[in-house]
């Protein structure tokens, strides 16, 4: 599960202090926030360019460029589809195709109820078994729409709880 965790400045400015001294320390700074919070806050693009001596606009470009960046909480779970040649060979678009409108959303986007974030990966490492996708940290192979419905049902699918 994915639930992203509070954030303040302080504890945005902690993960930039801690590696603001490596060279190249954007990207990992950018990844430890958003590996702590589950994305970037925006609060986060002003301390990274004053601890960095960069300005907004770089650091909020290299974000925009790099699509594994999110700028907003994910959903309870994130959902991958593998885009690449190997599990297209094998179905892949059909069942991007199918995901999207079984989800009523396009990638980088969260469904309604905040269940399910929909992103697209660039090679998940299991090829012989595509079309292949990864909900949070567990990767699946040979998926179909059908496989593909029952296992968001049972993602969006919540035990209720009876009050007493």
């Amino acid at each position: 599960m994915n639930e992203s965790r509070e954030w303040s400045s302080q504890s945005i400015q902690a993960e930039i202090n801690a590696l603001k001294h490596k060279p190249g320390a954007l990207l990992p700074i950018l990844h430890a926030l958003q590996d702590r919070f589950g994305f970037i806050p925006s609060d986060a693009v002003p301390l990274i360019a004053e601890s960095l001596q960069q300005t907004r606009a770089e650091v909020h470009g290299v974000i925009s460029f790099y699509h594994h960046f999110r700028t907003t909480p994910p959903g309870r779970h994130v959902v991958q589809i593998c885009r690449a040649e190997a599990c297209q060979a094998v179905g892949a678009r059909q069942l991007e195709a199918h995901a999207k409108a079984r989800l009523g959303i396009d990638y980088h986007q969260t469904t309604s109820d905040r269940e399910i974030t929909l992103e697209a990966v660039y090679c998940l490492g299991n090829c012989a078994c595509g079309p292949s996708i990864r909900v949070d940290d567990s990767v699946r192979g040979r998926v179909t729409p059908e496989a593909f419905d029952a296992l968001t049902d049972e993602l969006q699918t919540r035990p209720l709880e009876v009050m007493g």
